[in-house]
């Protein structure tokens, strides 16, 4: 499960340049066509007053207007409009006015073929945005947007902060401090993870239906009697107690590398801190090695020997230099007694070891024990509940090429299924490359299935800078689009084809990256665009973590079911958690096993992408 691709899988494309960029949209918060005026009565001098509204909604981003009316008795000779966004709300692309922010400031200026207002007429701009809030303080050339004093023109104010109390597992009273308006508040919106969930007159809320062991976040929003509406409040946050429900079903499951203890500093105990452990069903270790026709421990220091200190360690209890397992293994030990749900699979090749594959198939009942010896060493048989077999490729070519026929799939699943039982799992990590004549077809897939617990596709990394002179493309398309380099490199044809080889839909896990890939020298927002080489990555050129990439360059599109940036000259493509949510929907629809991903140490510090994961197969 390597994040280093294949050269096979670079290809080529173009796509038009779009004048709209569309974005992921948590939630839309000023209702459809609503016209708002913002801000205080305006100053006798401005003569002019501003008015938003929403243009239209569609789904993952919205277009706001503004209007502006000269009010006045003379001509306006040019005019500035300023208003501020919350913190994730932005203009993506305008038009009829130049706009520009500073923070969450944003400013409007007309254009000049635009910029004359004789008295009593008006001009209007438009925008493409994305977030979950509402302008206010609104100024037109510098004066409050209202331009008058009558009682209820003014929309009221934000209401406080919510708080949380009496949480339990499925319900919770929300509070917060009332809004003002100059005539008087009607009632308030309380919106639930960005969704409208209701309408009260008083200024407390009692939240039910709630799942245990699970995060949400809450904003309130007044409305006057003239039914405007405010600001959102800030948003409060809060957990409900207890241990989740692993998901019915659906399998959640995620690679944790040995490596990553190292230059990632990202050990068990963040699966902990972060969130994650509770929301996950299964962990892929990767990986052991396979060597002379049989498996073997990759990194003994990471994997059992390493002395972990007590703040690194999961449960706060450093380990003894005489214990018999040390490092990963015993970490592990420790997270299962404190998440006894979760499943543990030795994963063996990936991208770098899948070499010895070819070998080791030369005799398959003595490879699948090898592997089994391993696994079920009496120092760490308690940790481990199962095998995964990464081998890229059989019958194919990754890294190295392997011609052992399309039987090779079918043969080593039976010989594992033999060995390990039917109380083990034993899953493979396989190709997403559905062309006709590609790597799905290049060995008997559906015959192995029978033997598997599950696959899991991996549908990233089709597309990357090692074609270093572009065009940029998405790594993980959910479907196809417009200009695709390979119209059939994406999940949606990856998946299709499996089934039609006769894999059960509930055996089928779609793979996700919790990385974006990358290039340099890229002047055109749009997939599409020229490059001039890989950008540059923290640990390998055109290769990020998200937890970078959504900081450094937060994302300014989608294409195909998945995100994409362009900042200054790089341009990345990277799923966020709302095309993350996307795709659980796709996935559930498809009524596929669930989901996987690699790798954890890409996650941010609370957990945000396997959040939306969990959320998404629920």
């Amino acid at each position: 499960m390597s994040t280093q691709p294949p050269p096979l899988r670079a290809r080529r494309f173009r796509v038009p340049v779009r004048t709209r960029i569309v974005a992921v949209l948590a939630a839309l918060v000023v209702p459809l066509a609503a016209m708002v005026g913002l801000a205080s009565p305006a100053q006798a001098a401005t003569s002019a007053t501003a008015t938003y509204a929403k243009g239209s909604d569609w789904g993952n981003g919205f277009e706001g207007k503004w209007t502006i009316k000269n009010t006045g008795t003379t001509t306006i000779s040019n005019w500035t409009v300023e208003w501020d966004f919350p913190t994730g709300t932005r203009v993506t692309s305008a038009w009829d006015a130049d706009v520009t922010n500073v923070g969450n400031r944003w400013t409007a200026k007309s254009k000049s073929w635009a910029a004359a207002l004789a008295p009593g007429a008006t001009v209007t701009f438009g925008f493409n945005g994305t977030g979950p809030g509402a302008p206010s303080n609104c100024k037109v050339n510098g004066a409050s947007c209202d331009g008058g004093t009558i009682p209820g023109d003014d929309p009221p104010s934000a209401p406080g902060t919510p708080t949380s109390s009496n949480v339990t597992e499925t319900a919770a009273t929300i509070s917060w401090a009332a809004a003002t308006d100059d005539k008087g508040v009607k009632n308030y919106d309380v919106y639930r993870d960005g969704a409208k969930v209701a309408t009260v007159t008083g200024t407390s809320y009692n939240a039910t239906g709630l799942t245990k062991a699970t995060d949400y976040s809450f904003t309130v929003q007044a409305r006057d009697t003239a039914d405007q509406v405010g600001p959102h409040s800030a948003a409060h946050t809060f957990r409900t107690p207890g241990v989740p429900d692993p998901g019915g079903n659906k399998i959640k499951m995620g690679y944790f590398t040995n490596w990553g203890v190292y230059g990632r500093n990202y050990h068990v105990k963040n699966l902990v801190t972060s969130g994650s452990a509770a929301k996950i069903t299964h962990i892929n270790y990767a990986f052991g090695n396979v060597q002379n026709g049989r498996c073997t421990i990759g990194d003994s220091y990471a994997d059992y020997d390493r002395l972990y200190t007590a703040d690194l360690s999961v449960d706060g209890v450093a380990d003894t230099w005489d214990q018999p397992v040390r490092g990963n293994f015993n970490q592990l030990r420790k997270l299962k007694k404190q998440f006894p749900h979760i499943k543990i699979l030795f994963s063996f090749g990936g991208w770098t070891w899948s070499g010895g594959f070819t070998q080791a198939m030369q005799n398959p009942a003595a490879f699948a024990q090898s592997c089994y010896d391993l696994v079920e060493d009496p120092r760490w048989a308690d940790v481990f509940d199962g095998i995964d077999l990464d081998w890229e490729y059989p019958n194919a070519c990754g890294l190295t090429c392997d011609s052992s026929g399309p039987a090779v799939m079918k043969n080593m699943a039976q010989a594992f299924r033999a060995k390990f039982g039917p109380n083990y799992l034993v899953t493979a990590a396989v190709t997403a490359d559905p062309k006709a004549g590609g790597k799905i077809d290049a060995a008997d897939y559906g015959g192995a299935a029978q033997y598997m617990d599950w696959y899991n596709v991996m549908s990233y990394d089709f597309f990357g800078a090692w074609a270093a002179q572009g065009p940029t493309a998405p790594h993980s398309p959910l479907t196809t689009y417009p200009g695709i380099p390979e119209p059939t490199f994406n999940s949606a044809d990856a998946i299709a084809k499996f089934k039609a080889k006769g894999v059960p839909a509930n055996k089928l896990l779609l793979g996700v990256g919790f990385y974006g890939r990358g290039w340099t020298g890229v002047t055109q927002s749009a997939p599409g665009g020229t490059a001039t080489g890989p950008a540059q990555g923290t640990f390998e050129p055109g290769f990020e973590d998200y937890k970078v990439l959504k900081n450094t360059c937060p994302s300014t599109g989608t294409v195909g079911g998945t995100g994409y940036a362009h900042c200054g000259n790089n341009w990345w493509g990277y799923d966020t958690p709302a095309t993350i949510g996307n795709k659980m929907n796709w996935a559930k629809n498809q009524q596929l096993g669930g989901a996987f991903w690699w790798e954890f140490s890409g996650d941010t510090s609370n957990g945000e992408l396997v959040s939306a994961v969990s959320n998404g197969l629920q």
